[in-house]
Order: C-alpha cells, then sequence, then structure tokens
C-alpha cells in the first residue's frame, strides 16, 4: 500500500519569493496547486465563480468574466461585499484543490500555494507549512519595483497578511530567499528530499 502523499502547504508574504520557489517545486518534478491561478480560472469566461460574483457584483462583470479592477471597486464601494464573495468562492476554490489532491493521490509530495495561508486556516489541513521569508528591505525593494506598485497598495496588501514575523513563527520549514536564486533552489531540493522520506 502506497503511503499518504505529504501535503506541504508554501506561503510568504508579498514579495517574499513565494512563486520563484513554488517554479523550483515545479522543476524538481512535485505537483504545485495554486490558489491564484485557481481563483483567475474561476474568473475567466465559463469559470464557475463568473456567475457566483454576477449575482454578488453584477457590475464587476465584462464580456462574460470577472473584471478583477471593477471587482475591486465594487469591494471598496461596498464594506460587506468581500465576505460574500469569499463565502462563495472559497468553496469554489476548496473543490478544485480537492480535485487537485485527488489526480495526485500517487505522489509522495504535493505543494500548495496559498498566499493567505494562515489568515485562511489552511494550515489545519496541511501536513506541514513552508515560508519564504527576506529582509524588509529585499522585500520592499522588490514589491516597489513592480510595475504600477505604490506605497499605499504595498502598505494595504501588507495590512491583510498576517506579519512575516508571526509566519516565521509558526511555519514548520522557512527558506531565506534573500540570500539569492541558488541558495533558494538547493533548500527547496534538500527538503524536497526530507519530505519525500516521511
Amino acid at each position: 500500500m502506497n503511503k499518504r502523499t505529504y501535503i506541504l502547504g508554501l506561503t510568504g508574504s508579498i514579495g517574499m519569493g513565494k512563486s520563484t520557489t513554488a517554479k523550483f517545486f515545479r522543476l524538481a518534478g512535485v505537483p504545485v496547486w495554486d490558489a491564484d491561478a485557481s481563483v483567475h480560472e474561476l474568473y475567466t469566461t465559463g469559470g464557475a465563480g463568473v456567475r457566483a460574483i454576477e449575482v454578488l457584483a453584477p457590475t464587476a462583470i465584462r464580456d462574460g468574466a470577472v473584471d478583477r479592477k471593477a471587482l475591486r471597486q465594487a469591494v471598496l464601494d461596498d464594506k460587506g461585499l468581500l465576505k460574500r464573495i469569499e463565502e462563495v468562492v472559497h468553496p469554489l476554490v476548496s473543490a478544485d484543490r480537492q480535485n487537485f489532491l485527488d489526480l495526485h493521490v500517487d505522489e509522495p509530495l504535493v505543494a500548495c500555494d496559498i498566499p493567505l495561508l494562515y489568515e485562511t486556516g489552511a494550515d489545519a489541513w496541511l501536513d506541514g507549512v513552508l515560508i519564504v521569508s527576506a529582509s524588509k528591505d529585499v522585500q520592499e525593494q522588490r514589491v516597489m519595483d513592480r510595475e504600477g506598485m505604490t506605497r499605499e497598495v504595498f502598505e494595504t496588501m501588507l495590512a491583510k497578511q498576517t506579519p512575516d514575523a508571526e509566519k516565521r513563527q509558526r511555519a514548520d520549514y522557512m527558506i531565506d530567499t534573500g540570500l539569492g536564486l541558488d541558495h533558494a533552489q538547493a533548500e527547496v531540493l534538500s527538503l524536497i528530499e526530507r519530505l519525500k522520506g516521511k
């Protein structure tokens, strides 16, 4: 009988290198489920999320898909809207994640890339959590280099996320991405070997 798949959660605050780290897992052959990509898929034309959003925020629908900019504006205009959206979208995202896990039931290790991992209580069903982190200076430089990024947007995003120090304390594993790509990739490969042996 096959050993149960080890489900690793991957998270980190904005600008900490989570997407790059997820890519290293994929390059090493580890299946990765991406929460953001799942939501994006749900919001595209024909996606299950479109119908759900249309009921709650009709102005956010453009050409049969969710217009994220219009949705953000709708959320700003109606303080209670975000909670109502989460109530209908989270079950759809959960179903997509379960499909992914069912597809990879024979894998020794899978990773779930979840930006708001602690904020949504995902650590309750994961076998372990890896946080990617870096110094505040490195984080700020990465984020402010992004096109269209403003200090206000950066601060707003940070305010919605569990502080980095708390994530470091709660996580089972940590990779400092501020030490460079080669270091981060080597750490990923080392962790994969350890977790596949569990």
